[in-house]
C-alpha cells in the first residue's frame, strides 16, 4: 500500500507538532584571522582547527539547539573579514537575527575596527539583530586589549561581550547560551 501511495505522491504527512522548529540565522563578522570560523567550528563540531585557512566569501553551518524547550535550527553564516569580499558579505546581513562581532584580544587593530563593523551592520542588516561582541584568543600570551577596555567599549555601545578561546573552548558555550537566550526572549516579545 505504501508503495502505491508513494507512486501517486499521496503519502500521509506527519501531523504538525505543537512546537515547530524555528529557524535562526547567526552571522559572524570581524577582521580576518580573529577566529570567527574557529568559534563556530568549536561550537558546532566540538573541535578546533589548528591550521589557519582564510574564509573565502562565506562559510555555512547548521546546528539544532534546544532553548527553553523550543527547538531552534541555527544557521551559522561565517563571513570573510577581508575587505575584498564586501560585496559577497553584504548579501548575508539581510534577515540576520544574531550577530557575533569578533575580534582578537592580541590584535589591537581588530578591536579598533569594531566601529567600522558596527557601521556595516547598521547600513546593511535592516534588522534589530541580537549582537554580542566577542574577544577571542584570550589564551594568547600577547594580549593587547584588556578586559576593562572591552567592558568600557561595550557599555558605550550598549552591547554584551564575551571573552573566548576557540582553541580551548573557554567561554564558547556561555557565549552561545547567551545568544540563544536573547534570541528566544526577543521572539517572545514579538
Amino acid at each position: 500500500m505504501k508503495a502505491i501511495q508513494r507512486e501517486r505522491g499521496r503519502l500521509p504527512r506527519a501531523p504538525p507538532t505543537s512546537n515547530p522548529v524555528k529557524r535562526v540565522k547567526v552571522l559572524s563578522v570581524g577582521d580576518p584571522a580573529v577566529g570567527k570560523s574557529c568559534i563556530i567550528k568549536r561550537f558546532c563540531e566540538g573541535r578546533f582547527v589548528q591550521e589557519y585557512i582564510s574564509t573565502i566569501g562565506i562559510d555555512y553551518g547548521v546546528k539544532p539547539v534546544i532553548v527553553d524547550g523550543q527547538e531552534l535550527k541555527v544557521s551559522f553564516w561565517d563571513s570573510a573579514g577581508d575587505p575584498a569580499y564586501f560585496e559577497i558579505r553584504s548579501e548575508f546581513y539581510k534577515d540576520t537575527q544574531g550577530v557575533l562581532l569578533v575580534f582578537d584580544v592580541s590584535q589591537r587593530k581588530s578591536f579598533e575596527s569594531l566601529d567600522r563593523w558596527l557601521q556595516e551592520l547598521k547600513n546593511l542588516s535592516g534588522t534589530d539583530a541580537v549582537l554580542i561582541v566577542v574577544g577571542n584568543k584570550i589564551d594568547s600570551a600577547q594580549r593587547t586589549v584588556p578586559t576593562t577596555e572591552i567592558a568600557s567599549y561595550c557599555a558605550k555601545i550598549g552591547k554584551r561581550f564575551f571573552e573566548t578561546s576557540a582553541s580551548s573552548g573557554q567561554g564558547i558555550q556561555d557565549l552561545f547560551d547567551q545568544m540563544f537566550s536573547e534570541l528566544s526572549g526577543k521572539e517572545k516579545k514579538s
